[in-house]
């Protein structure tokens, strides 16, 4: 008897825990002091933004989160990370998939912008109470490449840059490529996603159409990537998002080709 007591409350809390996850969680909301100076701006932020942009179905709530975060962390905006660091834990980004988004883009939004993410990071985590396994797992083995492809990528890079910066073409092909995009800590279509989002972020659309390639070819769709330049119109601003639609375009023709 006392067994089964046991395993109804098991199964009562769990049933608990559940319908509590499951209840809809209020939309974010801005500072008081927006209210007060920008009465417009809140009403933007919170009917406008967090109403109907979050909640698009183009774009679950991790992948806009994801974005979120590459577009701060690539824009230096250190200051917005708190708030979008707890709603992306909210929303089911793993402390471990955080880490390894700062990583990340510190090979492409810089390291200082990357180190400056890392203290309020660590708050968020210490006021969470998360366990250090959960913010830095044991690493895995490296995912596996395919190697016609690396071959050729391997051959653009030294064709691109080798002659001229044959350090710069040793570094990406040898750690850029071979080492960070390999590793476990995020999935190759959230590393994708965020590298577009950072590109994005600072305007770099020389650099778009291969990662805009690679993300599609990791699984993200055409109308996601679409979703991806409305989303990020409103957190790095809209002359980059507009700047970013002629790649789109030109890519997504491209990949109908095919």
């Amino acid at each position: 008897m006392k067994l089964i007591a046991t395993v109804f409350a098991s199964l009562f809390f769990s049933a608990m825990v559940g319908a509590e996850e499951s209840k809809p969680r209020p939309d974010p909301k801005p500072s008081p002091d927006v209210l007060e100076v920008t009465p417009q701006l809140y009403a933007y932020t919170t009917e406008l933004l967090f109403g109907e942009v979050w909640k698009r179905p183009d774009l679950i709530p991790r992948d806009r989160s994801l974005i979120t975060l590459a577009a701060l962390v690539a824009s230096g905006q250190i200051d917005q990370m708190t708030g979008h660091i707890k709603l992306a834990l909210d929303n089911g980004v793993k402390p471990s998939e955080i880490t390894g988004l700062i990583t990340h883009l510190a090979f492409y939004s810089g390291w200082p912008n990357s180190m400056s993410a890392v203290g309020v990071t660590k708050q968020i985590f210490a006021e969470r109470g998360l366990d250090p396994g959960q913010i830095t797992p044991l690493p895995g083995e490296l995912l596996t490449l395919d190697e016609a492809s690396e071959v050729k990528r391997r051959a653009a890079v030294e064709a691109a840059v080798g002659t001229t910066a044959p350090d710069l073409a040793r570094y990406t092909n040898d750690v850029l490529f071979a080492d960070l995009w390999r590793r476990t800590d995020l999935a190759p279509r959230d590393r994708s996603l965020i590298t577009v989002a950072a590109l994005i972020s600072q305007n770099q659309s020389a650099q778009l159409p291969f990662h805009l390639n690679r993300a599609m070819d990791n699984g993200l769709t055409r109308e996601q990537a679409a979703e991806v330049v409305t989303h990020l119109a409103f957190y790095v601003g809209w002359p980059k998002a507009m700047s970013a639609v002629p790649v789109l375009k030109d890519v997504f023709a491209s990949r109908s080709k095919l």
